[in-house]
């Protein structure tokens, strides 16, 4: 019986609705609240959010990130990059090229074993080298162009690029380097705005 009497005084206190003894809440107050110019601005501290918070970095962390951060780390490693990459084509293309270790004087003779690795090591030396001078300068270029624009966007590769090419181009004279040119710088274009 008390249980049927306690539930009888809950249902009649919920009928006659909130109490108007506390503040009302209206909904524009909640909105203002919530995205509104008095919404409270959250820190937005790892710690504070519930991840692990980042200690400072010493001195020796922020030494290694600036010498990474370098234009002459940067040319060093796109010139290996470019060295192994381009060793790895070499010996690929002098694998299906049909004519390595063929002898001009003797053209019915099978080329040996021996000749044949002799030649796709020439082969993927000169392309490694080839590789290893064009990537260390597109990147030490680049790299300068950046620090000296104060930009990091796709006009640094598209200059970048024609001063490579340029540059390259231009051992056989200016017209080669003026196409080289052109056509790196369109060819580091395509590739900028296909990566981005």
């Amino acid at each position: 019986m008390a249980a049927s009497t306690g539930a009888a005084n809950a249902a009649a206190s919920d009928s006659q609705g909130p109490s108007q003894d506390g503040p009302t809440i209206q909904y524009s107050m909640v909105l203002e609240h919530l995205i509104g110019d008095k919404r409270p601005v959250k820190e937005l501290n790892p710690g504070v959010m519930g991840g692990l918070p980042i200690p400072p970095k010493s001195d020796e962390q922020k030494m290694i990130e600036r010498g990474m951060e370098s234009c002459a780390f940067k040319s060093v490693l796109a010139c290996v990059g470019g060295f192994v990459l381009g060793g790895a084509f070499g010996v690929f293309t002098a694998g299906i090229d049909t004519n390595v270790g063929f002898d001009p004087k003797d053209p019915l003779r099978t080329p040996t074993a021996r000749e044949v690795l002799k030649d796709m090591g020439q082969r993927g030396m000169s392309y490694a080298k080839n590789f290893a001078i064009v990537g260390a300068m597109f990147s030490c270029t680049e790299c300068i162009i950046e620090s000296h624009r104060g930009k990091s966007d796709w006009k640094n590769a598209v200059y970048s690029g024609c001063v490579t090419g340029g540059a390259i181009g231009f051992r056989a004279g200016l017209k080669a380097g003026v196409l080289g040119c052109g056509g790196f710088a369109a060819f580091s274009a395509a590739i900028e705005y296909y990566l981005r």
